[in-house]
Formats: C-alpha cells, sequence, structure tokens
C-alpha cells in the first residue's frame, strides 16, 4: 500500500506542470527540471502556492522576451533611420478604399494650393520703379557708364559708333561728300570734328542740369515760404500750449544744478605719522632758532646779504649774486696772470670758513644748547618786528655822526632790542630733549601754568617721535612713568592741583597708545605698591586707611586709560580688586573717608556701566552710608557688614540735628578738594558736607537700582536698602530735595518685577496602596501582522507590498544587467572569432604565394 501511495504521488506530482503550465508545456517533463517547495508544517485552511515549479522553462521563456525587447533596443540603440507611414487611413480598416483615395487627393490639392498661395504677388498687375516696369528693369538692357554724368546714362552717339567700330569712316559723311563732288576728309579732321562735337554736347548737357537745379532751389524756396503759411497756428492754441507747459519741479532744478557744479578736484595723499612728525619736528627747529636769534638781539636782516651797491637798473626783486666772479684781465711777460686769481679765491674760502667757524662758537659759548638747536633753519617770520626798524636808508651818506652813534647796525634802538631779548628769554623754547629722570621733568614743569605744561609735554612728544630717532621710543616710555609720578605729586599736595592733572590725562592717553605695554607695567606698579602698604598696616595696626588722593586719581586714570568692558584685564581687573579691598577693609572714620568711599562708588559704577557686572561691596558700602546717615533708635534691627559697626562712635557720623543747617543748605557735587583738606572746619559747613555727602549717597544709590533691576535676586539685594530709606521718609526734617530723591529711588524699586520665585517643595502624587488584582496580558495572534486599526494593517500590508515589489524590480534589472553583458560579451567573441579567421586566411595566402615563388626560383636554379 505505501509503493502505491508513492506512485500516485508522484504521477501527481508530475501531472501538476501540466494542468499549471497549460498546453505549452510538454506532457512528460524531465523529473530533474521539477522544483518541489517543501513546507516544514502543514496547516489546516492554507491555500499553497507555487510549492511546485518549472525553474528551466520560467528561465527561457524570460531569456525569449528579452531577447525580443531588450535586446533589439540594445541593437538599435544608435539608430535613427525608422520609416514611419503617413499615408492617410492607410491601417485603418473602418474606411473604404475609394474613400482613402478621394481623401488623399483632397489632401494633395491643399497642400499644393497653401504652396502656391504663400509666393502668389498678384501677377496680374505691373510693378513699377519710378515709372519703368520691374520686368524691363531685370532684363539689364540699360547699361550704366560710370564715367559719363550725363541724365542720359550709358547711350553713345551714333557718330561716334561708326568712327570708332565702323572702320574709321562715315558713310553719310562720305556719301554727301561724294554727292556734293568735294574732297573726301582725313582721319585727323574727322577725329577733331568728334571731339568738338562731344565738347559741345557736354556744355549743353552742363547747361540744363544748371538749369534744373536753379529751378530746383526756386521751388524748394516757394515751397517753404508755403511750409511756414500752413504750419502757423492760431494764438488761440499757441496760449494753450504756454499754459500746459509744466513748470520745472524740485528735482528737475537739482538735476540742472548738479550738471553746473564743478567736479571735485584731486587732493593730496594722507601723509604718514612719520611725515606728520618730521614735519612738526622741522617746524618746531625753526620756531626756536627765530626765538634764540631774537633772545640774541641778531637782527633778521644780518642773515641775508646785500648788495654793495644798488645800481639804477636794479629791479628790486631780492635776487643777490653770491659772489662777484669777474676779474681784471691782467698780463705779465705776455701771459695772463692766472696764479693772483687763484690765490685770491683761496684767501676767500679760507675767510668764509674762519667765519663760519667763528659764528659756531660764539652760538655755542652764548646758548649752550645741543647740536639740534645750532642747525636750524630760517623762521617763517613769524615776528619779524618791523614797527621798530628805522626810516633811514643806507645811501644816505652825508649824515651826522652823532646819529649814527645811537643806531645799532641792524637799524633799531637799544633799549628796544633788550626788550625783544627780554621777551624771547621768557618765551618757552620750542625744541625739547626727553628728560632722562623724574627731576628733570619735575624742573621743566615746576612753576608754569597749566597751558605751559602741557605744551611742554606735547613738545617733548613730537621733537623725540619714535619715527625721527632710533632710541626716541625708550625715552618715550620712561617719559610716561615720569607723568605718572607728577601726577601723583600733584595731588599729593596740600592743595592738590586738579586742572592741570586733567589736563595732563590727555597726555598720558597719548603715550598708552603709542606704547601700552610700558603704560600698563607703569599702572601695575603703582596700584601693587598701595597694595603692599595697605596688607602692611592692616597686619601691623590690624586695621588699614583709606588711601590718599594720589592712588584715587591712579584708579581713575586705568578706568580712561584701558577698557573697563573686559571680562578679564591684566590691569583693570587687578585695580577693581584694589578698589574691592579699599571698601571692605578701610573703616570710615571721618567725613573725609566717607567722600573717598564714595569716589571709589562712583569709579565703580563707571568701571561696570557697560558690563552690569554686579559689585556686592558697593551696595555693602552704600548700605553703611545710609546706615550712619540715619539715627541708632531708628535703625534697628538693620544687619551690617564690616567696615561699618552697629554701634560705637562713628555710627551716626552723617547725622545733622540741627534745622537751621538743613535750611540754608544747597545740593551740589561734592569736591575732591575735600578729601585732602584739614579735619578742623566750621560746624555749618561740616553739616552741608555732611547732607552733600548723603545726597551722593542716594544718587549713587538711584544708579545701580536701574543698572541691577536685571537681576533675578534684585528685591533680595535691595531689601535692606529699602528698609533704611523708609526710616528717612519719617523722618520730615530732611531737605525737601533729599526726600525727594529717597521717593524716586523707593518708587523705582517698587516698580520692579519679581524674576524670580520662592522655593516651594515639589508637590508628588500619592503613591498608591498594593492591590492584588489580576493583571490582563493580551495574547498574541502567532503568524499574523498585529496593528491596533484596519487603517495601520492596510498601512503595513502596503509597506509590505511596496518592498516586494521594490525587490523584484532590482532582481529583474540585475537580470537585464547579466543579459546584456552576456550579449555584449558574445559580441566580443565573434568579433575576434572573425578577426583570427581573417588572419589565419591571410597567412594561408602569404604561405601560398611564399610557396609558390620558391617553387619558381628552384626552377631558374636548375636551368
Amino acid at each position: 500500500m505505501g509503493k502505491a501511495k508513492r506512485a500516485g504521488a508522484q504521477r501527481q506530482v508530475h501531472k501538476a506542470p501540466a494542468g499549471a503550465f497549460g498546453s505549452s508545456s510538454k506532457s512528460n517533463p524531465n523529473p530533474f527540471e521539477v522544483k518541489v517547495n517543501r513546507q516544514k508544517f502543514q496547516i489546516l485552511g492554507r491555500k499553497t502556492r507555487h510549492d511546485v515549479g518549472l525553474p528551466g522553462v520560467s528561465r527561457a521563456r524570460a531569456i525569449r522576451k528579452r531577447t525580443q525587447t531588450l535586446l533589439k533596443e540594445y541593437k538599435e540603440r544608435n539608430k535613427s533611420n525608422v520609416f514611419t507611414d503617413k499615408r492617410f487611413g492607410e491601417y485603418n480598416s473602418n474606411i473604404s478604399l475609394e474613400e482613402k483615395m478621394m481623401k488623399r487627393f483632397a489632401l494633395e490639392q491643399q497642400r499644393h494650393h497653401e504652396k502656391k498661395n504663400i509666393y502668389n504677388l498678384n501677377e496680374d498687375e505691373e510693378l513699377t520703379h519710378y515709372g519703368q516696369s520691374l520686368a524691363d528693369i531685370e532684363k539689364h538692357n540699360d547699361i550704366v557708364d560710370s564715367d559719363s554724368d550725363t541724365e542720359e546714362r550709358g547711350t553713345l552717339s551714333a557718330e561716334l559708333t561708326a568712327s570708332h567700330f565702323g572702320g574709321g569712316v562715315d558713310k553719310n559723311t562720305s556719301q554727301k561728300e561724294g554727292e556734293d563732288g568735294d574732297k573726301a576728309k582725313s582721319r585727323k579732321e574727322l577725329i577733331e570734328e568728334l571731339i568738338a562735337k562731344s565738347k559741345q554736347e557736354k556744355r549743353e548737357r552742363q547747361a540744363q542740369r544748371e538749369d534744373a537745379l536753379e529751378l530746383t532751389e526756386k521751388l524748394d524756396q516757394d515751397w517753404k515760404e508755403i511750409q511756414t503759411l500752413l504750419s502757423r497756428k492760431s494764438q488761440k492754441s499757441e496760449n494753450k500750449e504756454k499754459k500746459e507747459k509744466p513748470q520745472p519741479d524740485a528735482y528737475d532744478m537739482m538735476v540742472r544744478e548738479l550738471g553746473f557744479e564743478m567736479k571735485a578736484q584731486p587732493s593730496n595723499r594722507m601723509k604718514t605719522e612719520e611725515e606728520l612728525a618730521k614735519e612738526e619736528q622741522e617746524r618746531l627747529r625753526k620756531l626756536e632758532a627765530e626765538r634764540l636769534r631774537r633772545m640774541l638781539g641778531k637782527d633778521e636782516d644780518e642773515t641775508k646779504k646785500k648788495p654793495k651797491h644798488m645800481s639804477a637798473d636794479d629791479l628790486n626783486d631780492g635776487f643777490i649774486l653770491d659772489k662777484d666772479d669777474r676779474r681784471l684781465l691782467s698780463y705779465k711777460d705776455g701771459k695772463m696772470n692766472v696764479e693772483d686769481v687763484q690765490e685770491e679765491q683761496s684767501r676767500e674760502a679760507g675767510g668764509e670758513e674762519s667765519d663760519q667757524k667763528e659764528d659756531g662758537n660764539e652760538s655755542e659759548e652764548e646758548e649752550g644748547e645741543d647740536d639740534s638747536r645750532e642747525d636750524t633753519e630760517e623762521s617763517d617770520g613769524s615776528d619779524s618786528h618791523s614797527d621798530l626798524e628805522s626810516n633811514i636808508e643806507s645811501d644816505e651818506e652825508n649824515e651826522e655822526p652823532k646819529s649814527e652813534q645811537h643806531q645799532t647796525p641792524g637799524g633799531k634802538l637799544p633799549c628796544d632790542n633788550q626788550k625783544t631779548q627780554r621777551a624771547a628769554r621768557a618765551e618757552l623754547p620750542y625744541v625739547f630733549t626727553v628728560p632722562e629722570s623724574y627731576e628733570e621733568l619735575r624742573s621743566l614743569l615746576s612753576g608754569r601754568s597749566t597751558e605751559e605744561q602741557l605744551l611742554v609735554v606735547e613738545r617733548i612728544q613730537k621733537c623725540n617721535h619714535p619715527s625721527l630717532a632710533v632710541g626716541n621710543k625708550a625715552k618715550l616710555e620712561k617719559l610716561f612713568g615720569f607723568l605718572l609720578q607728577y601726577v601723583g605729586d600733584l595731588a599729593s599736595d596740600s592743595a592738590p592741583d586738579l586742572k592741570t592733572i586733567d589736563k595732563l590725562v590727555v597726555q598720558l592717553y597719548n603715550l598708552c597708545q603709542m606704547f601700552p605695554e610700558s603704560a600698563s607695567d607703569s599702572i601695575k606698579f603703582v596700584l601693587r605698591d598701595a597694595m603692599h602698604e595697605m596688607e602692611e598696616m592692616i597686619e601691623t595696626k590690624g586695621r588699614a586707611l583709606f588711601p590718599g588722593l594720589d592712588v584715587l586719581i591712579y584708579l581713575k586714570i586705568t578706568g580712561l586709560l584701558f577698557p573697563t568692558s573686559d571680562f578679564w584685564h591684566p590691569v583693570v581687573t587687578p585695580a577693581l580688586m584694589c578698589m574691592s579691598q579699599m571698601l571692605t577693609k578701610c573703616p570710615v572714620l571721618s567725613l573725609q573717608d566717607v567722600i573717598k568711599g564714595l569716589f571709589v562708588c562712583c569709579l565703580f559704577l563707571e568701571y561696570v556701566s557697560l558690563s552690569r557686572r554686579f559689585i556686592p561691596e558697593l551696595l555693602n558700602f552704600l548700605l553703611g552710608i545710609l546706615y550712619i546717615a540715619t539715627p541708632n533708635s531708628k535703625s534697628q534691627g538693620s544687619a551690617l557688614v564690616h567696615p561699618f559697626r552697629a554701634h560705637g562712635k562713628n555710627s551716626e557720623l552723617l547725622v545733622v540735628s540741627d534745622k537751621a543747617d538743613m535750611a540754608t543748605w544747597q545740593k551740589g557735587s561734592l569736591s575732591l578738594h575735600w578729601a585732602s583738606r584739614l579735619s578742623s572746619m566750621p560746624t555749618t559747613e561740616a553739616n552741608h558736607l555732611r547732607l552733600s555727602c548723603l545726597a551722593s549717597c542716594l544718587t549713587l544709590l538711584k544708579h545701580c537700582v536701574l543698572m541691577y533691576s536685571v537681576l533675578p535676586s534684585f528685591h533680595a539685594i535691595i531689601r535692606p536698602h529699602h528698609a533704611l530709606l523708609t526710616e528717612h521718609l519719617v523722618d520730615c526734617s530732611l531737605p525737601q530735595d533729599l526726600q525727594e530723591l529717597s521717593r524716586s529711588i523707593l518708587s523705582e524699586m517698587e516698580s520692579q518685577k519679581q524674576h524670580c520665585r520662592p522655593l516651594i517643595c515639589e508637590k508628588s502624587k500619592p503613591v498608591p496602596l498594593k492591590l492584588f488584582t489580576p493583571r490582563l496580558v493580551k495574547v498574541l495572534e502567532f503568524g499574523r501582522k498585529q496593528g491596533s486599526s484596519k487603517e495601520e494593517q492596510e498601512r503595513k500590508r502596503l509597506i509590505h507590498k511596496h518592498k516586494r515589489e521594490f525587490k523584484g524590480a532590482v532582481r529583474e534589472i540585475r537580470k537585464d544587467n547579466q543579459f546584456l553583458a552576456r550579449m555584449q560579451l558574445s559580441e566580443i567573441m565573434e568579433r575576434d572569432a572573425e578577426r583570427k579567421r581573417k588572419v589565419k586566411q591571410l597567412f594561408n595566402s602569404l604561405a601560398t604565394q611564399e610557396g609558390e615563388w620558391k617553387a619558381l626560383k628552384r626552377k631558374k636554379f636548375k636551368k
């Protein structure tokens, strides 16, 4: 039974392809070509497809299909000669043959008619040009003669034609002469007659042409006169045109004005820094030479050469010969005397050199200045002293000797000369050398006014610019340190000259721009010394005092010379640390300390105005100032930080109890002079100073409120200040200006929004109790695509289908490429085989020829 079942199964397998692929497949296929796709498990109710297949048959079918389609396209890839049958109705079986012929005939006639009408020029009408038919013109019967200017071009007279082309004798003339019985004319006479006739005809044609030109001009003139009459318009139309003319607007007028404006002229190039420095140095040298000349009492005319004799033919233009080279011609023993001339020239040259040496020695002895002052040029004529010149001329020879004794060679009086010398000595020199030490700089600047000190420093920089000499750079770098030390000395005096310090800051800034590294080193050295002194004082005494006014000026200069908005700067950052140490370690013991601390607070605000950096020391110091300005009974409960104390000698330093002093106080700026004055002062003045300090503190606090209002912790930072300000407002004894300032600060504080929220514990959900409820688990359906809805299942099905089709397309493209590769390989092999065959054939023919030639050669040798 088992064998019978197995045999039946085999028969069913063999019969399956015949039913599956139709009659095209063989009835008994090769069992080795049948492929059975076996399954691991048999599932009831599932329809199986492609369980049996014929890969050989399907492959052959695919190859045949590619041969009919893909191979045909491959062979015709470079061919474009495709014939298309465009006969009407050729492949339309619904139209009869007669209808096809009639329609084709109609289309042929229509096509022919359309082509003919394209170039149809209405040949029934005759076209003319200047009264002559175009058909006659196209025949080219009229031959143009370029030599003749007549209107009848191309025509020759009959006589001329007969004489040139008729044998040389005119038949008509010969016949007339024979009839008259006269003698025949010779050829020369005939030619002369022809020439005369041609000239006569030419003159006639010229006369006709002139007459035609005259008539044409006359007609043109008549036509112009008539045209003016025709083109004349009525007054109404002219008035309308005048009214309708638009007036030019502002833009048109501007365009016309720009058209007449002069174009810009090319200017000189801008000079470099070195050229400007050199020009400034030359200018100062000239001015210094002029000052020295006036100080020595020398006349300006002495440097200029004057002629010995004024000739009547002199043009008075200032032209003077350097020397008179003319020499008297002398002979000695029949030869020209040349030695005397050479001796005189050598004497003159030696005399000039000695004069120059004497002048140089005199200037060295009298002035003792540097070599740069000796080699000066003439001045620009800034001080010619024309009012001191005398009216006496040099050619007056009959003057008395007494008048000559009272006048100097320059024509000036002795008293005026002395005044000029005193003015020149008092005048500030124009050329300075860079001082080598601080004492030299102090000697140059001490005893002079502010403007003169600035002028001296400016001239030192201009005369010793780094581009003029090699060592000037190092000298000017030292000058910055000397100037900084000089500013400190001015600030340390009992009466500090703040105006001069303010002016010298400009020169310090210029030097800092030229030499930033040396300037930063000098500033850091000064700040380092101030910090060391403060630390030593803290170690010895346990507390530090506010530094002098010189250190405060140095801090102010630092903020002006260097950028303060950087996050970190090698000079500004140490300056900020120094100021913070002052506000935290220096206790407030007097009004001078209050003024210095407020000045440091001003510097802090200037430093952080751009970066808006938070400075806690600044707000702490302002809080302390407000505390010492409030009575202790009203300021209880306020927390203070060092260097302020809640109770003590100076806890009410700024409290003013005198109402009369409050009434007489006027708001104004707080001067730095108070920081250096002595502590002894009148009570009224001290009370006014206390109120000014309080006003400055409130102003600084207002700036801090406006600057730090963006911080999230603004309200927490400003809360102590708010409490003290409210205490101030309760006390109505303060001046009205201070009360208004306090109210404005409080309004600014209250108007700011609170950016941060207080910290609150996070609210968490309550933890539920454990329950013994069963957990439901979804049972998966194996073998199916899981989806939440029909749309999701449809989407997954389409994705799966797209992926399957994509794989099938890639597989087919790969098979097409393989098929084309096989075809190309077969073509290459066929070409190689054909080439080998032809080469073999050529070799055979050559071998045959070679054999025949050798056989013929052997026969010849045998003979």
